[in-house]
């Protein structure tokens, strides 16, 4: 396995950021306009390639969990940019200014974070000697997540909240994780490429611009949005 640990922090997520962009595009541009011919195959194509995306981001969501000095101020960057990206969101997926029965990805991934923070804060409080009593009340507060992020209409709803759950849960086994997130995710078979990539993790955060890893999300959802409106999409 150590021969595949060969990306940093930072190459995954550009290649996240560069297959949600092909997934975003098809989206909004493509599917649209879909009929028949050689524009369904790039459509498929793309479905394909975008769903390598979020196993990554969920998958660096959990590391930076672990990692992350300031945990307080990383949560507070994603609802910061979540409210930042909700208008873009709502332009590239309904093709208005206001939908409030979808909620961005940012939002997600800072539910998740949160869960993640209450368990593992329980897990530690609580050590080994009731580890089975922490399983049971970690299990119910992941219920209440998924319940918390089906009603906010969340970004990939309770699939997010589970592929947390078990990314955090086999931490140093990811091999052990995988066929549980893919249970959490069955209907997107192709996500078993992100998934597969997280393997090449080789636990170095690598050279990264922070200012394109918070804006490169909102900022592209809005140039989409907006191409998406202009055109009547």
């Amino acid at each position: 396995m150590n021969k595949l640990k060969t990306l940093s922090g930072a190459q995954l997520k550009y290649i996240a950021f560069t297959t949600m962009l092909i997934d975003h595009v098809n989206k909004a541009l493509i599917y649209p306009n879909l009929n028949g011919g050689i524009l369904l195959v790039i459509s498929d194509i793309f479905d394909i390639l975008g769903r390598i995306a979020f196993p990554i981001f969920i998958f660096l969501l959990i590391e930076g969990y672990f990692r992350t000095t300031n945990r307080w101020k990383y949560l507070g960057m994603l609802l910061l940019f979540g409210i930042i990206s909700e208008i873009p969101y709502d332009m590239f997926t309904t093709a208005s200014y206001f939908e409030p029965n979808g909620n961005n990805i940012m939002f997600t991934l800072a539910l998740v974070l949160v869960i993640i923070w209450i368990i593992g804060t329980l897990k530690e409080k609580m050590g080994v000697r009731w580890r089975i009593l922490w399983y049971f009340i970690s299990a119910v507060i992941v219920g209440a997540g998924c319940l918390s992020a089906m009603i906010l209409g969340l970004d990939y709803e309770y699939h997010a909240v589970l592929i947390g759950y078990f990314l955090y849960i086999f931490h140093k086994k990811p091999v052990w994780a995988i066929p549980f997130c893919f249970l959490a995710m069955y209907k997107e078979p192709w996500a078993l490429l992100g998934f597969g990539l997280t393997l090449t993790y080789n636990g170095e955060r690598g050279r990264q611009n922070k200012i394109v890893n918070y804006f490169f999300y909102p900022v592209h959802l809005f140039v989409l949005g907006m191409i998406k409106m202009y055109f009547g999409f």
